[in-house]
Parts: structure tokens; C-alpha cells; sequence
């Protein structure tokens, strides 16, 4: 239906880049790195160069989210994969209670499932539709996702919750992009690789001093088994020099690192107006043409950092896609492979322009409307 389409040069994005899994790196910061030449890259991380990087990012993130003074930002290696099953081993007690809305949020759940000791339940939703969590008796954890990646779901409101339970939340594609009162939360974290614009495989964890206590507590019961990569001591104690337990990928830090530096110049509230604005344009169009509708019916739940666009049944949204990544010109805005949708997927990510976000929408519109 598309194979004959061709997008117009004056529609042409300046970056093709619109996936929500590997983040828009900007190539500025890549040109930077490069030239750090032989003080950086090949460094030990226990060595004054890279800690001085993963200090400025500490306290860059610490500024950007303006956190209470006694939390923590504490980092190591391995995505939020990883660090279900390090939540799960050494923070939890014995009884999470988990608030599914998509795949990812689903994971954790099967995550503390698959844990002995744990006694893990779930409230579930269908997949497109919210969920807020509240505090559930008879549960130590709450574990909630800020923005479900798959979907295009994010929170609307956090609870208050008592002394002996944990809010944790999974901020992976949301984290820079959906404020949240932080003291509201104790276990808030994210891989880099969204809206702060680095590579996987590495996690930043904001923990309140309550978080900090619980996994001390659990940490000193000898009859639990907790791997030794896994142990949220060492990423504590490694943090709190500036550093990581084990070796990190000094690229990923150093990439991050300049992006929270980029956002700082905003600021959060400027880089949460200019999400929002992104999401009115993407919204709004959906809602304008006929053959798109937006797949999050509920407007208080649907993400300002990715959107998730239904496209009608005569139009495939997957051989569209197709063609614009053969012509170069778009990149990666398939919809969620387990999803089953007709859909597009689109991040609204920080780095991704709303110059950019308005041409894909009139590339999209303009295919669709003269396949007719």
C-alpha cells in the first residue's frame, strides 16, 4: 500500500531517531566523548576522572529533581531487569503488592513471583487503561510503574503510605519527563537509555532514607541468599564515593551525564511544559484525522512521553514503518511487539523536537491520505 510513497524533502526530520527503547543520543555529546581522547575512556572507575563524572551526574540529578536532602542517589550496573530481582532479594520483606497496567509493570510482578520467600500480588488492569496505586493492608512493598513503556500509560497521583511500607516506583521511560513529590517516594528508579539519553545496562536508584534502613535491615539477615552483585550495600557504599561496585561502561555515564547537564539549563518544570506540548500536538492529531484515534481513551493517563497512536485497519502501520526506515527518514516508531496493535509507537522523549514530532505526523497523515 505505501512501497510507491515517497516523503517530500521538505518533510524530511533533521534526526530520524523516534524509537522509545535505545534513547536519542544527541551526536554532540558522542563528538565530546570522542574528544576526552585518552583521560576517560580506558580509565579505571576508582580513578579521580570517571568519579569526578559520576559526582557531577549524582549531583546534577540531585539538583534537577530538587531532592529532600537526606535521600540518596545511588547507581550500579544493569537495567531495570537487573535490579527486579535486587528489589526483590533486598528490599522487600516478605509482601509486595504490585500495580499492573502493561508488560514491563507485568515483569516485576512475574519478577518477585518467581522468588520463594516472597508472597507477591497484583492488581491488573487491560492493557491501555491506568492504574494508580494506593496502600494495600497486610503489604510491606507497593511497586508501581511511572510510565508504562509498552502503553503509553503513566501515573496520575502517588499515595501517602505508612512508616513500614515502601513505595517503590519504576520510572524507566518516565523519569525527567513526569514529576512526582519525591517525598512521596522511597524507592525511585531508572535506566538511562529514555528521556536521559544514554545507553542501557545501568540503573540510577533515588532512595529515601526509609529504603536505605529496610535494605540495611534485610541486608543483615544471614539465612536470606542475596548474589554479591546484587547486594544494595555495595551500591550504597560504592555510591557514596562516587563510584560503582563493579566496572561500568564509562561511555554510559559520561552520555548521561551530559544530558542532565542539558536538562539542568531548563530545568524540569521548562522540560515537562515542552513534553506536555509535545503530547497536546501527538494527541491532538490523533483525535483530528478519522483513521487514528488515541489508544489511551483516559486523558489523565496517557503519557507525555510516549505516545501511542491506533491507526484504522486498511492502513498497516507496520508496512508504513517499514518504508519510511528504507527511505532513512523515520526511525522506530513500531508499536510494542506483544501489544498486537495497529499502532504507532512514538517517543516524545526530550531530545526528540517538536519540529520533528510535527513532521512525522504530517508524513504519517500525508502517506495514509494519498494511499487512497
Amino acid at each position: 500500500m505505501f512501497e510507491s510513497f515517497k516523503v517530500p524533502k521538505d518533510l524530511i526530520p533533521s534526526d530520524p531517531r523516534f524509537g522509545v527503547g535505545p534513547s536519542l543520543i544527541p551526536t554532540e555529546a558522542v563528538e565530546k566523548l570522542a574528544k576526552t581522547g585518552h583521560e576517560l575512556l580506558g580509565t579505571s572507575h576508582r580513578r579521580e576522572a570517571v568519579r569526578n563524572v559520576v559526582k557531577e551526574m549524582q549531583e546534577g540529578i540531585r539538583t534537577y529533581f530538587k531532592l529532600p536532602s537526606d535521600y540518596e542517589v545511588v547507581i550500579g550496573n544493569g537495567g531495570a531487569t537487573m535490579l527486579w530481582d535486587m528489589i526483590g532479594l533486598g528490599a522487600v520483606d516478605k509482601t509486595p503488592y504490585h500495580f499492573v497496567c502493561g508488560e514491563f509493570s507485568d515483569k516485576w510482578f512475574r519478577a518477585n513471583k518467581n522468588i520463594p520467600w516472597l508472597k507477591p500480588d497484583a492488581k491488573k488492569v487491560d492493557f491501555g487503561l491506568g492504574i494508580n496505586p494506593v496502600e494495600v493492608p497486610g503489604y510491606d512493598f507497593l511497586a508501581c510503574t511511572l510510565n508504562e513503556t509498552s502503553t503509553g500509560v503513566m501515573l496520575s497521583e502517588l499515595p501517602n503510605v505508612s512508616r513500614d511500607t515502601i513505595l517503590a516506583i519504576d520510572a524507566t521511560s518516565g523519569a525527567g519527563q513526569i514529576p512526582i513529590d519525591f517525598k512521596k517516594s522511597d524507592l525511585y528508579y531508572f535506566s538511562p537509555q529514555k528521556v536521559f539519553a544514554s545507553e542501557g545496562g545501568f540503573f540510577v536508584s533515588i532512595m529515601s532514607p526509609k529504603a536505605i534502613e529496610r535494605v540495611e535491615r534485610i541486608a543483615k539477615d544471614s539465612t536470606r541468599f542475596i548474589p554479591e552483585s546484587m547486594k544494595w550495600s555495595h551500591a550504597i557504599e560504592n555510591s557514596r564515593q562516587n563510584q560503582t561496585y563493579n566496572t561500568p561502561a564509562i561511555s554510559t555515564i559520561f552520555f548521561l551525564n551530559e544530558q542532565v547537564k542539558l536538562m539542568n539549563k531548563l530545568g524540569e518544570e521548562q522540560v515537562v511544559k515542552e513534553a506536555k506540548r509535545k503530547a497536546a500536538l501527538l494527541y491532538g492529531w490523533a483525535s483530528e484525522k478519522s483513521y487514528l484515534s488515541p489508544f489511551v481513551v483516559d486523558e489523565k493517563f496517557r503519557s507525555q512521553a510516549v505516545a501511542t497512536i491506533d491507526i484504522d485497519e486498511k492502513y498497516k502501520a507496520d508496512d508504513l514503518a517499514k518504508v519510511l526506515r528504507a527511505q532513512g527518514v523515520v526511525y522506530d516508531i513500531d508499536s510494542y511487539r506483544k501489544l498486537g496493535r495497529n499502532q504507532f509507537r512514538i517517543s516524545m522523549f526530550h531530545n526528540v523536537t517538536f519540529d520533528n514530532l510535527e513532521k512525522l505526523t504530517k508524513i504519517i497523515s500525508l502517506a495514509i491520505e494519498s494511499s487512497n
